[in-house]
């Protein structure tokens, strides 16, 4: 009988290393499997014979330990490894990996498996689907590019010819500098230089370009005709702006401009002429064109060389007009350029002015609306400092759209728009508006965003992958085709979104691969083969040992 124990013994052990060898070899058959998670195999001593049961000590004697003999090894257990595989790029949008311990949730046939293999593609129907074996893959859908709340989830399906329609600009944000050390945009000083030819009654003239507040340039023309009198001209002063053909024009005369020689033969205005200015400084005020400047003619003589007049403003320089653009949408989807011009009027005082072309508006006139903003003294601006105080650009475009009606935001305090040292720099920061536009590509984040970009440059939320974790997932059972059920010891599935929420992060373009490590199933393979041998020694010595046993009785 104890003969024909070892031979069970050791057959035990036999069937034992024919398992660890089945485990190993599904190992390595899978080494390129995608997602496969590894198993291992755990083998425990089966029941033991008593020879000699243990005794208790006594008050003479010392107690004894029982004998026993071993009845062989048995499998305590196959569990799977489900450590994380390596990631392999492949560069589909489409090939997702995850990275941590959550599952894709897949509807196969209607019933709801669980995979961490994820080489999905769309199908005809627009579903991302396992190009394996044709599951759908579980989310949300995105409505208005709003993912909705809660775990329900429904198939991802994503329409690969939508389009999203035109929306129409209500916000506009500006932004960036103005220069504090900027001078005024208006002209501010007109010199006249050169000589008048007292041999000649003239006319003579003079022509200068000079700017109102806004920047605006018009052309200043000032002539002079000799009257009857000695030393004394009649001044003909004319100003228009500059647009093709002029927008205003302004025409006057101011006479007695007389010729006071001081000894240096400089042609100046007495106290008479300076009257016809403003009495003091020779400022010329011309209101309805915002034109406000000193006029300097201390430099102009007469005598009886030729005429040399010249005039010019601020040395000729140019106004100090900021300027920036963005294109904003009207109903239809048609863009329009919106610019904002910057004045400069005093310190830390601006004027602007934000308009529409004629080109674009449906009456072929300019939209324009005008106001100012006041600055604080660390460059800051307070929103109550713009006005109007709820500046609002409206026209209506050509071509059939709705009437536009866009909120201009300066910003407030250094959100936005500052004056500061810094070099002048004026910003379309954003508007809300977009055209209508194709859907041209799809992005897939690391928290499962399904983003469209579409053709205007515009991206939007089609939908979210979502995962799935268990309580225990090494009791999840295997269904082939790298599929997963829930067993009792699994517990429920608990679904949630990726990031956080699971622990788990998807990578797009990449898969995962298997966690087989060769070199350890090489190993595991050598053991289970001298563990397999070993015991087939023990099977052939048994064996040896009966037959000499049965030759006794010859």
């Amino acid at each position: 009988m104890a003969l024909s124990l070892s031979l069970f013994t050791a057959f035990s052990g036999l069937r034992n290393q024919q398992s660890m060898l089945d485990v190993v070899g599904n190992n390595i058959a899978n080494v390129n499997t995608l997602g496969f998670k590894g198993s291992r195999i755990l083998f425990s001593d089966a029941l033991n014979s008593f020879v000699k049961v243990g005794g208790r000590p006594t008050a003479t004697n010392g107690g004894t330990n029982p004998f026993q003999i071993g009845l062989g090894a048995k499998i305590s257990s196959i569990d799977r490894n489900w450590s994380q595989g390596s990631l392999q790029k492949t560069g589909i949008q489409t090939d997702l990996a995850l990275q941590g311990p959550g599952l894709f949730v897949l509807k196969n046939n209607g019933k709801t498996v669980y995979s961490r293999a994820g080489a999905f593609q769309f199908d005809a129907k627009g579903r991302l689907v396992n190009s394996q074996n044709g599951a759908i893959v579980q989310g949300k859908i995105a409505v208005d590019g709003v993912i909705p709340s809660g775990n329900n989830l429904e198939d991802i399906v994503v329409d690969t010819n939508q389009k999203i329609p035109a929306i129409a600009t209500t916000k506009l944000n500006w932004g960036g500098n103005l220069d504090s050390n900027s001078p005024l945009t208006r002209s501010e000083n007109v010199v006249q230089k050169g000589n008048i030819d007292s041999n000649q009654a003239g006319p003579f003239e003079s022509t200068a370009t000079v700017y109102n507040d806004a920047g605006t340039a018009y052309d200043l023309k000032l002539t002079y005709t000799k009257t009857g009198t000695p030393n004394e001209y009649n001044l003909a002063w004319e100003v228009f702006d500059k647009a093709v053909p002029p927008v205003s024009k302004g025409t006057g005369s101011i006479s007695g401009i007389k010729y006071a020689d001081d000894g240096t033969g400089n042609f100046v205005m007495d106290a008479t002429s300076k009257a016809l200015f403003d009495g003091t400084n020779n400022k010329v005020t011309i209101p309805g064109e915002n034109l406000n400047f000193v006029f300097d003619s201390t430099s102009t003589t007469q005598n009886a060389n030729a005429s040399t007049l010249s005039m010019a403003a601020d040395n000729g320089r140019l106004p100090n007009v900021k300027s920036g653009s963005i294109n904003v949408f009207d109903s239809l989807g048609n863009s329009h350029l919106v610019t904002v011009k910057f004045a400069k009027v005093g310190d830390n005082q601006w004027s602007w002015t934000s308009s529409v072309p004629g080109t674009d508006t449906a009456d072929g006139k300019i939209a324009e609306l005008k106001g100012t903003i006041v600055f604080n003294s660390d460059g800051s601006l307070s929103a109550g400092n713009v006005s109007p105080s709820d500046p609002q650009l409206e026209f209506t475009p050509k071509g059939g759209g709705d009437p536009v009606k866009i909120a201009l935001n300066f910003g407030d305090h250094f959100n936005g728009l500052t004056q500061t040292s810094s070099d002048s720099k004026i910003l379309g920061l954003d508007q809300n508006g977009s055209s209508s536009a194709d859907l041209n590509d799809l992005q897939i984040d690391q928290h499962g965003n399904i983003v469209g970009i579409f053709s205007n440059g515009s991206n939007r939320t089609l939908g979210q992958v979502m995962v799935a974790k268990f309580a225990n997932v090494e009791s999840l059972a295997s269904l082939g085709n790298n599929m997963f059920a829930p067993q009792p010891n699994s517990g429920q599935a608990i679904i949630s979104t990726l990031g956080a929420d699971s622990g788990t992060v998807v990578q797009s373009g990449a898969l995962e691969q298997s966690n087989v490590d060769l070199s350890a199933e090489f190993t595991k393979m050598i053991i289970s083969q001298r563990g397999y041998q070993a015991n087939a020694r023990v099977i052939t010595t048994a064996n040896t040992v009966l037959a000499e046993t049965i030759n006794l009785i010859r």
